[in-house]
């Protein structure tokens, strides 16, 4: 039988993680307040791809792990606003159903899964060339 990982320990190495960056700067993750002892609030960061309507845009994101996590896939929010396919246009939600990683959640995938997940999105052909609202509004 695997080991469970408790929900605390999983997210203080995500944090560890993202304190760290990594990789190619290209995402980054924190929490929202320090003081933040239950660890449910985040917030993330991605950098539009080259090549893309999305290039050289930062996008601030909204993230939220709720106690089921990580068994349950996080909320997530986008609060730059994003014209983009699975993102609700007026709330920035984006729509589960829409992401292929929280569609298909699993215990091993984390806020770096999903930040990298929406990156990737935006490279694809139905958003990538999609027009973009004025750069630095929010939703």
């Amino acid at each position: 039988m695997e080991d469970i990982m408790p929900r605390n320990f999983r997210l203080l190495e995500e944090l560890e993680q993202g304190q760290k960056g990594v990789g190619d700067g290209t995402i980054s993750w924190g929490l929202e307040d320090d003081s933040d002892m239950t660890l449910t609030n985040w917030t993330g960061m991605i950098i539009g791809p080259p090549r893309t309507a999305f290039e050289n845009r930062m996008y601030s994101l909204k993230i939220e792990c709720g106690q089921r996590y990580p068994d349950d896939p996080p909320n997530v929010r986008f609060i730059t606003r994003i014209n983009m396919n699975g993102i609700h246009n007026t709330t920035g939600a984006v729509d589960k159903r829409a992401v292929p990683v929280l569609t298909r959640w699993q215990r091993n995938y984390s806020i770096k899964t999903v930040l990298q997940e929406l990156r990737r999105l935006m490279t694809v052909k139905e958003n990538m060339k999609l027009s973009q609202p004025p750069e630095g509004s929010t939703f």
